[in-house]
Parts: C-alpha cells; structure tokens; sequence
C-alpha cells in the first residue's frame, strides 16, 4: 500500500504472462486493464488518472497493469500497438479500448457504463 494515499483503496495489480489468466478468471467486475511502457511519457502520465479512477468508482471496477516490454505474449495477444492502451474487461472479455492518455471524464464514463 502506497502510504501516501490517503484512500484505503487497493493498490493496482501487475499482472505478468504468468498469473494473467488466473488474475482475470478470479475478478468477475470490470477491470481496467493498462498496457504501459517505463520509458511511455504518456504511460506515466495516465497512471494516476487512472489511480483516481479506481479509487473512486468504490469497488466497481479494478485497475490491473502490463509492462509490454516485460510481457510482449499479453501485448500481441490483444493486438496492442500503441501505449498506452486502456482495455475495459468484462468476465474475461473486453467491452472496450481506450487507446491514449484519455482525460479522466471519458475514463469515468467507461467505467459508469460498464461497471
């Protein structure tokens, strides 16, 4: 946990080509999934939108993240080409992408429609 949070809300799920499945068949809720790069400006600059977002939704949707460069098996599996992409999961299918660093009210608004 981030001590510098000042919301108990748990913190992201880094999923890695080994636990992916297991960790997306376990959440039946909508996930946020995050395909993101260390050296993405973009990348970096949605995290903590995207923080907010799941902090916010008050349990209807959680966050869960990919390094592409640590796991490139789960970046072409979905088809990613550009980071950061935010795919929207929904017992094991994506109901949405949102595929950029997306302001915060159409994040909001993916969430409110499909959580």
């Amino acid at each position: 946990m981030n001590p510098n949070r000042d919301r108990g809300a748990p913190e992201a799920v880094h999923l890695t080509e080994q636990n992916f499945d297991e960790a997306l068949v376990a959440n039946q809720g909508l996930v946020m999934l995050d395909f993101w790069a260390e050296w993405c400006g973009p990348c970096r600059a949605i995290a903590p939108v995207l923080e907010e977002v799941a902090e916010t939704s008050e349990g209807r949707v959680t966050l869960m993240k990919v390094n592409v460069d640590e796991n490139p098996g789960l970046a072409a599996r979905y088809g990613i080409r550009s980071i950061p992409t935010i795919l929207f999961v929904k017992e094991g299918t994506v109901v949405d992408r949102v595929v950029g660093a997306a302001p915060k009210a159409a994040l909001q608004d993916l969430v409110n429609a499909r959580a």
